[in-house]
């Protein structure tokens, strides 16, 4: 699979991820002996970058990577997230915290230093608060982490994200459903050296072109319980797109997409295409899904007219709904 570098990581990432939400919590249940399926199936097609977070199942995603790398450990690339343990006020993301979440992750990641933390969507006053970052840079000097990221979920966050000098990597909602990002965060990231994790690159499903109004969600599954943002912010539950405009938009997208081929395929490439992208972290429920995310590295790049295509439907039906708020 295609490998692209991130300077500020110092490290070759696999142009095609994989997002491990689905493997702990909210998404429903999921068999850990098919889990294991689902990362042994990624690694087997080329997937060296694994992204979890200490909150997927309190614990139980980390883990199951946690194993999954013992089996590989040197050829693949860990990034957790912290900082969701606890209410999102700004004076909770404190140096004890810090240093718990750490070593937490360490020992369920059972990993020593952590290759990539990111801070999980932290409120806006953290992107200021200098002592953070310090407390980042003392885990790297001591050798706790190789290096640490941001996981963001607005452009205006990112932008202050990379404005940091020791900031590796941003992870952001970016889709053919969210396509500000574009505009600054993606060329800015790339002027810095910095890496682009697209993450709800298929718009929680919805950009899989399987769902119509018909469909039903387990009650675990945060795309029952969370359409109006009660759990955590709307913007993780189908992009922030409400649900009947995203099916108008996916039809749009499938005549672009064209008949010979899948809708998947064709929104994960697009990502891909993007200039500034380092990778894109779909996640999987089982192996049919892994072996289908992977493949959409080897897909041909969308055309000009595609691309614009894709542009098209998203002024049309969901520029409204997500570009000023995210």
């Amino acid at each position: 699979m295609e490998t692209r570098t991130i300077e500020r990581l110092g490290r070759d990432v696999s142009v095609v991820g994989l997002g491990t939400w689905q493997l702990g919590a909210d998404w429903g249940s999921v068999d850990p002996d098919e889990a294991r399926q689902v990362l042994e199936t990624a690694y087997e097609h080329g997937v060296t970058f694994y992204d979890t977070a200490d909150v997927y199942g309190d614990g139980r995603s980390e883990q199951l990577v946690g194993e999954f790398r013992a089996r590989h450990p040197d050829d693949v690339i860990v990034a957790t997230k912290m900082g969701r343990r606890v209410a999102q006020e700004p004076e909770n993301y404190n140096r004890f915290n810090l240093e718990v979440w750490n070593r937490r992750s360490r020992e369920y990641l059972d990993m020593e230093p952590l290759d990539l933390v990111q801070l999980h969507c932290p409120p806006d006053e953290v992107y200021e608060d200098s002592q953070v970052f310090a407390v980042l840079d003392d885990l790297v000097q001591h050798g706790r982490i190789r290096a640490y990221g941001v996981s963001v979920e607005t452009c205006a966050q990112a932008l202050r994200a990379i404005e940091r000098p020791n900031v590796a990597t941003v992870q952001i909602i970016l889709n053919c459903f969210r396509l500000k990002p574009l505009e600054e965060v993606l060329p800015r990231a790339k002027q810095a050296g910095v890496g682009i994790i697209a993450r709800v690159p298929l718009a929680s499903g919805l950009l899989s072109g399987r769902y119509d109004e018909n469909t039903r969600f387990a009650p675990d599954d945060h795309r029952s319980y969370n359409r109006h943002g009660e759990a955590f912010d709307v913007g993780e539950t189908f992009s922030g797109v409400p649900y009947d405009v995203g099916l108008n938009a996916v039809k749009a997208l499938r005549e672009v997409a064209g008949e010979d081929r899948p809708l998947a395929e064709f929104a994960l490439r697009w990502v891909i295409d993007q200039p500034g992208v380092s990778t894109v972290i779909p996640g999987a429920r089982n192996p049919e899904q892994a072996t289908k995310n992977a493949a959409a590295a080897d897909s041909p790049p969308l055309t000009a007219t595609q691309l614009d295509g894709v542009r098209e439907v998203y002024d049309r039906h969901i520029r409204e709904h997500v570009h000023d708020r995210w």
